[in-house]
Order: structure tokens, then C-alpha cells, then sequence
């Protein structure tokens, strides 16, 4: 059994790995091939282009990297039109990967979209575009399944990957010996995996901290960078801060972070559901390009009054979001010293951490693997 995968950017990574796993439990000659990082190329994928080939947002982002773009789709659709696989799974990427699940689907290869875009929140006439582009859509929340089947497309709910692999109770004393963590109270900053992410919120999370230090004399900081090069950026920002802050910067290991910390400060994304499921409470803030910005929410007029995942699972402000022009340091310093000093509003958060938490773990890679292969059943290929 021979699948075409394409996945971009860390997340995409992980939940590929994820479902490569499991097919392979349930059909061990199963061989893959596409866009891969290093998660996916570990578990056995023959990588065509590396996933950080697709790794760029915003709209004045993505316009500046086109042509690249353009030129690496077509090149799969050249690719895989000529070899074809018994199916492809397009994970995340939807503006890169649902043009090349179009072209592939109308060739008569099965195709399979993972994760679902955000069309609850905005364009929600994408779900004609998705639906027309892959066989099956693979849903990580509860309720988008829902908005495909009013429309007569074929979705799944699986569950959330990230919310099998952690478990419900988190020791945060174990977490810091692992990363060599001192006592007292300490608060994980994340802002973002991407270049563009920590150019724009590296500075205004650091201001954060020492709006909070100065507060709060004995609170330290820590920051997984996700890579090489934004710890680089980081250790740059880091030195601009005068006098020095107390934040360790550690390479990678977001998760144990947030698992040892008492607050987090993290920019909206995948992050938030990753600090949900460790079950430390949080502040979200984030920045995009005004153009961006102008385009998502006065044009298309962004349906849902929240952007953190937390929130949108909940249907309520779980945690405090700081979005454009809200996302200032003192506003986010004094959330943050709420949750350092007020176990109400800590505990607040975590009561509606471990519900969300129960209704996510569904065992994602094995549902979205079953499901992949029924999908294939009717034809004789699973």
C-alpha cells in the first residue's frame, strides 16, 4: 500500500507521524512519500521536500513566497499523477494542499484532507471547497463534522492527537527537574514557531515579563525555541532586555515547558491547545500584519469572537485573549499576575482544561488511520 502525504510546518509534522504509525500497525508494507518533517521522515516517509518548505503565514507572507509555492505544487501533482498512490492525505496547509487534493481527486485517487479549516470561523463557503477537494475530512474538533454532512460531504471526527499523547495529570515538580528548572514561580512564554510569529511578538512577550518582574521580584521565565534559528533571534532579543531578565531558554521541549510552568504567556495557535492539555493556565495573545488583519476580520468578517483554541472548544472566554492592538504589555502582565496570585481564576482554567481535555482524547491517529482505510475498503485497497 503505497500514500501520498503532504504536511507543513511542526503540527502537521506530528499529526503525520501520528497516522503513519498507525497505518503501519494495521498494514505493515504501508510505504509513504511527500512532504515530511523530521517527526514523519522518523517514521519512515521518503521525503520529497521538507515540511518547512510550506511553513509561511499571513497573506503578505505567502505572496512574497508564490512562485516557490506554485512551482513545488506542481511538481507533486506532476509527481504523483504519474506514480500514482492508492491514496493521498493532505494534512493542515489547506490553501497549498486542497489545490493539489483537487487535481489528484479528478485523476481518480482517493483523497483524504486532515484537519479541518477554520471555515466555523471564517469563509465558510470553503466548506464546498473542501468538500469537492478530498473524499474524507478528517476532523480534530467535535463540531465541524456537522458542517460538511449539511452539505452532503463525508467527514470524521477523530479527536485530537495531541490530547492522546498527553496525560491527564501533569507533574509539574518532575517537569522541572527534567529541564533543570528552579523552585518558585515560573511562567513559559511562547511566542510562536515561526520567524515572522517571534519577530513580531519576541519583543512585546519579553516587555510582558518585565512588567511582571517588576511585580513580582521572584518570578523567572522560560522559552522553548522550536528551532535553531529562533532560539538565535530569541538570544538576540534577549540581549536588547536591559537589565537582564531571568528567562532560560531551552531548545525545543515546549510541552515539558509548559507542564513545569505556572502561567504561560503563548501565541494563539496549536500551542494554546498544547498548554490547555498540560494543563497550565494561560494568557494568548497575537499579532498579524495589518493588511492580514483588515482582510480576515473587516472583508471576510471573522465569524467567532475568539481565536484561541480554548476558547473556541469552550464557547466562552476560558482565557484572557490580547489580539492587534489589545496585545499590550501591562494588560497581559496584570492577566498573568491574576493567575500567579488568584487560585479562583487559576483553577478556573484548569476546570475547564480537564473537560475539554475528555471530550479530545479520542485516540486521533488510530480513528483517523480506521477511517483512511475505510475510505479505501470499498475498492479493494486497504
Amino acid at each position: 500500500m503505497r500514500i501520498g502525504i503532504v504536511a507543513g510546518e511542526s503540527s502537521g509534522d506530528i499529526l503525520g507521524a501520528g497516522l503513519m504509525r498507525a497505518l503501519q500497525a494495521r498494514v505493515p508494507d504501508a510505504s509513504f512519500e511527500g512532504v515530511a518533517g523530521p517527526e514523519m521522515a522518523s517514521a519512515g516517509c521518503h521525503v520529497l521536500y521538507p515540511a518547512e518548505t510550506l511553513a509561511v503565514f499571513g497573506i503578505m507572507e505567502v505572496l512574497k513566497h508564490l512562485p516557490r509555492l506554485l512551482a513545488v505544487r506542481r511538481e507533486l501533482r506532476r509527481h504523483f499523477l504519474a506514480n500514482p498512490p492508492d491514496v493521498f492525505v493532505g494534512i493542515d496547509a489547506p490553501d497549498f494542499n486542497l489545490g493539489l487534493e483537487t487535481a489528484l481527486r479528478q485523476a481518480g485517487i482517493p483523497t483524504v484532507h486532515y484537519v479541518s479549516p477554520s471555515i466555523w470561523a471564517w469563509r465558510p463557503e470553503r466548506v464546498f471547497t473542501v468538500g469537492r477537494a478530498a473524499d474524507l475530512t478528517l476532523a480534530l474538533l467535535p463540531f465541524e463534522p456537522e458542517l460538511y454532512h449539511r452539505h452532503g460531504f463525508k467527514a470524521t471526527f477523530v479527536g485530537h492527537p495531541l490530547a492522546s499523547a498527553i496525560p491527564a495529570e501533569i507533574n509539574r515538580t518532575q517537569m522541572r527537574d527534567l529541564l533543570g528548572l528552579r523552585a518558585g514561580a515560573l511562567v513559559a512564554i511562547l511566542p510562536g514557531s515561526r520567524m515572522g510569529e517571534v519577530t513580531r511578538l519576541g519583543s512585546l512577550f519579553l516587555e510582558t515579563a518585565r512588567w511582571l518582574q517588576t511585580r513580582r521580584p521572584d518570578v523567572s521565565f522560560v522559552i522553548p525555541a522550536a528551532t535553531p534559528r529562533l532560539q538565535a533571534l530569541i538570544e538576540r532579543q534577549l540581549h536588547q532586555c536591559q537589565p537582564p531578565l531571568p528567562v532560560t531558554v531551552v531548545s525545543g521541549r515546549a510541552r515539558e515547558v509548559l507542564g513545569a510552568a505556572d502561567a504561560a504567556l503563548v501565541a494563539s495557535g496549536t500551542a494554546t491547545l498544547e498548554a490547555m492539555l498540560m494543563q497550565c493556565p494561560m494568557v494568548v495573545s497575537y499579532r498579524i500584519a495589518p493588511l492580514t488583519h483588515w482582510i480576515v476580520y473587516k472583508v471576510k468578517r471573522f465569524a467567532s469572537p475568539y481565536v484561541a483554541l480554548p476558547n473556541l472548544l469552550a464557547s466562552r472566554e476560558l482565557v484572557p485573549e490580547f489580539l492587534q492592538g489589545r496585545a499590550i504589555a501591562a494588560h497581559m502582565g496584570a492577566a498573568l499576575l491574576t493567575l500567579l496570585e488568584d487560585a479562583g481564576a487559576r483553577d478556573a482554567q484548569l476546570d475547564g482544561f480537564r473537560a475539554l481535555g475528555g471530550v479530545l482524547r479520542r485516540g486521533a491517529s488510530e480513528r483517523a488511520a480506521d477511517a483512511v482505510l475505510a475510505l479505501l475498503a470499498p475498492a479493494g485497497k486497504a
